[in-house]
């Protein structure tokens, strides 16, 4: 489905830095991909180019064949519309509109019909768990909710990528747990595929593989096998059990 052929990205300045060096690699439907490496390593500038939020300097990104880096600025931005989902660290929710207003934002720009956004967004927040919080503003919900709520609305275009950037940096033990596992759920029922950076190791354990950069390289791939997987999703029910005792 990705597939990426010696990435580059430099910024330019009196010293030029070279974030991304030519990197290669391929992901295929339905796939959650962990991307990990030190801080400085090209994490986030990787998931930026392949989320078409910002140009790389060279290398192709083909999405079903589609080379999108070639896109022009207007054609990315109706790309991404249609067919992209992003999960920031910092939710970026709009704190006048209700759980339900945020979550069905892209399907009001996509010109959907009322009754087709209530009613597709409706069914999306109950898969994630906000069923009963609607009507709330983004002030009367958890941070664990507001991401779900973020989440929400990164697939209510029935997005084929959901890029996530550090997604649970925000949040306690307890909500990092339900939001991993929703995230894994999505990846094992609907099929989504996932690209997430993280500098937290745990986290790695919900996704197929990890890419692991270092200095705008891809150094080592690490493929997480099920049993590890089930393991982290048990281990994480353990945790939200004993913050609520404690």
């Amino acid at each position: 489905m990705i597939k990426v052929s010696n990435l580059k990205k430099t910024y330019a300045g009196h010293v030029p830095v070279h974030a991304l060096k030519g990197v290669s690699f391929e992901v295929p439907q339905g796939q959650f991909v962990s991307i990990m490496g030190p801080s400085g390593s090209g994490k986030s500038t990787l998931l930026h180019q392949l989320a078409l939020l910002d140009t790389p300097t060279s290398g192709e990104i083909l999405l079903d064949g589609n080379d999108i880096s070639r896109l022009s600025d207007w054609q990315k931005a109706e790309f991404r519309l249609n067919h992209l989902g992003y999960v920031f660290q910092e939710y970026a929710l709009i704190p006048e509109l209700n759980a339900l207003e945020n979550a069905f934002l892209p399907l009001l720009l996509l010109g959907l019909r009322r009754k087709d956004y209530l009613k597709i967004t409706g069914d999306l927040m109950a898969r994630v768990g906000l069923g009963e919080r609607l009507q709330h503003l983004i002030s009367q919900l958890s941070g664990g909710e507001q991401q779900r709520v973020a989440i929400a609305r990164a697939l209510v275009n029935k997005s084929k990528i959901l890029f996530a950037d550090e997604p649970c940096a925000n949040l306690d033990t307890e909500n990092k747990g339900i939001v991993l596992r929703l995230m894994r759920k999505l990846c094992d029922e609907l099929g989504q595929t996932i690209l997430m950076v993280t500098h937290e190791p745990e986290q790695r354990e919900y996704s197929d593989r990890v890419i692991w950069l270092r200095d705008g390289l891809i150094y080592r791939e690490e493929s997480i096998s099920a049993d590890t997987r089930a393991g982290a999703i048990k281990d994480s029910y353990r945790t939200d059990i004993s913050v609520v005792e404690e």
